[in-house]
């Protein structure tokens, strides 16, 4: 039988949906049964009546038997029974099967201080206390024994500060001292989107490879429209013409001013350089040499350096009978970028070949090898710049098999960062007041992207050409630059203007967007 008394125990256990008859009783069940047992025992033990039931007996209002006397208290109700104390059971509503008083953290910190005080006490009587807890018996003691009050001797206390840090300086604290923050101004200026003239430049030729346009520092604008030079003078918006090829196999391939401005070099077709005065509107002499045409020219000083389509780089001293005074054979290919540094001592060269050549001005008279030989470009090279406040740093810019333009470090060799444009790249100048570049391209956007040094990154994009642009060139003041496309339109934009002054300068002088038609004839 014991067996089927086990399996009964297990199923019973194993309900969910129902009391427990055979499990364990609760505390107050117990507690009752304990009571109950205690009287029974002392009921039998004794003689004569309790003083309860004397009491009763005594007062004639209880009858004997049970009695339904209701007890209310705390701990709900219960009937009594004759001879039996009460007991307290927990009513429905009283949630735990204990009561658990409220206690604060104060009294706790107060019971746990006396009783680690009394805990000091024996072990410091007790002369076979551990030597391992006296220590820390006698630091807990400092820390706590710090006053007569227990309500003050706490381990932790809220209402104090916290000390302040012992040699640390806190460096963020300026970004929370100010009641206002003040915000940087913008560095940005306004770019016009639209340019300020538009000149009509017909039978402009569409040559990758020339150079037919250049603004001098008298301010006079050249360019070059088939056989013959137009000078716009920004000034007074006067055109006249220079020149015009006798023939009709001969064209202007290229031009360049003087740094001090009035004398005007020419490349031409045949291959010969021309020195011409603007003002007197005289051809100065005619310097020849070159097996092909001159699409290059650059000024140092007395010195006009020419590139060929041939590949050679030729110096002429316009000062001497004897003008060839040096040359520099460095490319395969045609010669269609070519430019001074500004201190005098360097010459890029870029050519048809995709390479870009750097000579030496004490050795290139010579005739020796560059100092820096840039193959990275993938196609022409004609976009040269030097930058104006670094002049080790140089800007290339390639055709439209390579589209990038990189800055090079002439010092060392290195090629400081590289740009795709998505375009063909034909011109690039940099700005004199700002640390900016523009670029002209060609295919497929013909825009003018203005760039920022030395991150590169795009401040504006100048749009209007319809066709590639071929030329750059800036004003002497720094704040125009005109671009010559293959449209047929010479476009003047005020991208680099930063004085208020100057603006209204101009403003009053000059009235807004106008177009100057060169000779009609010429078309």
């Amino acid at each position: 039988m014991a067996h089927f008394n086990f399996e009964k125990l297990i199923s019973e256990v194993t309900k969910l949906d129902g009391p427990l008859q055979y499990g364990q009783k609760s505390r107050y069940e117990r507690k009752a049964i304990e009571a109950s047992l205690k009287i029974q025992k002392g009921s039998d033990s004794g003689t004569g009546l309790s003083p309860r039931s004397k009491s009763s007996d005594n007062s004639g209002k209880t009858p004997k038997g049970l009695s339904q006397s209701k007890t209310p208290g705390k701990y709900g109700k219960m009937p009594l029974q004759k001879g039996k104390t009460p007991v307290k059971t927990p009513s429905k509503q009283s949630g735990p099967d204990r009561f658990i008083p409220s206690r604060s953290s104060q009294d706790i910190d107060v019971s746990h201080y006396a009783i680690m005080k009394e805990i000091g006490e024996n072990e410091e009587n007790d002369p076979d206390c551990s030597p391992s807890k006296a220590p820390y018996q006698n630091q807990l003691n400092s820390v706590l024994n710090k006053g007569d009050d227990p309500q003050e001797i706490k381990i932790l206390s809220f209402n104090n500060k916290c000390p302040a840090a012992t040699g640390h300086d806190n460096r963020m604290k300026v970004l929370y001292s100010y009641n206002k923050t003040t915000l940087p101004k913008s560095s940005t200026r306004n770019i016009p989107q639209q340019p300020d003239r538009i000149l009509d430049a017909p039978e402009l030729l569409d040559d990758y490879y020339l150079n037919l346009l250049d603004w001098s520092t008298s301010n006079i604008l050249a360019v070059a429209l088939g056989t013959a030079i137009y000078l716009w003078n920004a000034t007074t918006c006067t055109i006249q013409q220079l020149l015009n090829m006798q023939s009709e196999n001969d064209y202007v391939t290229g031009l360049s001013w003087t740094p001090e401005g009035g004398i005007l070099a020419v490349g031409t077709n045949s291959g010969a350089v021309q020195l011409w005065d603007t003002e007197a509107e005289k051809l100065l002499r005619v310097m020849t040499g070159h097996a092909a045409r001159v699409g290059a020219l650059s000024w140092n000083s007395h010195i006009v350096s020419s590139g060929s389509r041939s590949g050679a780089i030729h110096h002429h001293d316009v000062r001497v009978p004897d003008h060839h005074v040096g040359s520099l054979v460095g490319h395969t290919q045609e010669i269609c970028g070519l430019t001074w540094s500004p201190d005098g001592r360097r010459l890029a060269s870029g050519g048809n070949d995709n390479v870009v050549n750097v000579w030496d001005t004490t050795l290139a008279l010579e005739g020796v090898a560059p100092i820096q030989i840039f193959t990275h470009h993938l196609a022409a090279v004609k976009a040269l710049a030097w930058c104006p406040w670094n002049p080790v740093i140089l800007a290339s810019g390639g055709g439209t098999a390579d589209r990038h333009i990189r800055l090079w470090n002439i010092s060392n060799g290195a090629c400081v960062n590289a740009i795709d444009t998505n375009s063909q790249v034909c011109s690039i100048l940099w700005s004199t007041d700002h640390k900016e570049m523009i670029s002209g391209h060609g295919y497929s956007q013909n825009q003018l992207t203005i760039w920022k040094y030395p991150q590169m990154n795009r401040i504006a994009e100048l749009t209007g050409h319809e066709a590639r642009v071929l030329s750059l060139t800036m004003s002497p003041c720094g704040t125009t630059v005109a671009s010559a496309a293959a449209d047929e339109t010479i476009r003047l934009w005020k991208c680099f203007v930063n004085d208020k002054e100057k603006v209204k300068k101009t403003t009053q002088s000059k009235s807004v967007k106008e177009t100057f038609s060169l000779p009609s004839s010429i078309r």
